[in-house]
């Protein structure tokens, strides 16, 4: 009979790098999480994450400029009152002309923005350093341009299929029924190949948006089982152990 390393195989040494390994990574799930909470949060107009902030994330709000919908969503945060943040929808509700630009939301934009908003700082953000440049956000929002979307696709694909790897290779070190475990390991892969396919329905068919929420879903509540099973079997789950008949 051929023989499958569990845990009850593995040494004290690699129990504790396999913790630490998936403590970190549930962390950084968490702040993750947390960050896209802050990113999408009030687009609506509402406190809170909804689907309707991830349908404007991704189509857009076509009545609405891109400029007044970051402001809209939470950008107003890094202005100083919100007074500012009327000023520069009074400037575009006025007609955005670059001399009412130069003259007051230029002033605001680089006492507040532009540590962010510009090429020098690296962020990948639009930046806000011209008029030029500010009059390419205020035109109606379409939501995330495909090119930011290929380059965030990109970025996800590569990174959380490392990390979805390395805790499935964990995982199936525990003790459960074989077609459990399968399941378990693939599906996170594919709500991930879901969701990231969906952003770009979503930016054509805006009602796609849940699929985004529940497929996001999907690879969160599936990571965290991984994690929270291998962790307890590594330390407390006992295998029992069939007696030998003589």
């Amino acid at each position: 009979m051929p023989h499958y390393r569990r845990f009850a195989d593995a040494s004290v040494s690699e129990k504790i790098l396999d913790t630490m390994f998936l403590i970190t990574i549930g962390l950084g799930y968490l702040f993750a999480l947390g960050h896209t909470f802050f990113s999408h949060e009030g687009r609506d107009g509402k406190p809170g994450l909804s689907v309707e902030d991830v349908k404007i994330a991704y189509y857009g709000q076509h009545q609405q400029t891109r400029l007044g919908a970051g402001l809209n969503g939470g950008m107003d945060a890094n202005l100083e009152t919100p007074e500012q943040k009327q000023v520069i929808i009074d400037w575009i509700d006025a007609g955005s002309t670059e001399e009412s630009f130069n003259e007051n939301v230029a002033p605001i934009l680089n006492s507040n923005c532009i540590g962010c908003h510009s090429v020098e700082s690296g962020m990948g953000l639009p930046p806000l350093t011209s008029y030029n440049d500010v009059m390419k956000l205020a035109r109606a929002d379409t939501g995330a341009s495909i090119q930011s979307l290929v380059r965030v696709s990109h970025i996800h694909l590569f990174g959380i299929a490392f990390i979805l790897f390395f805790v499935g290779r964990i995982f199936i070190l525990c003790e459960m029924p074989v077609m459990i475990k399968r399941v378990t390991v693939a599906v996170p892969f594919l709500a991930i190949l879901v969701d990231i396919l969906s952003w770009y329905i979503t930016k054509y068919i805006p009602g796609f948006a849940f699929v985004v929420v529940m497929a996001g879903g999907l690879m969160g509540i599936s990571l965290t089982i991984q994690i929270l099973v291998s962790l307890y079997q590594m330390w407390f789950y006992k295998p029992i152990v069939e007696p030998v008949e003589m």
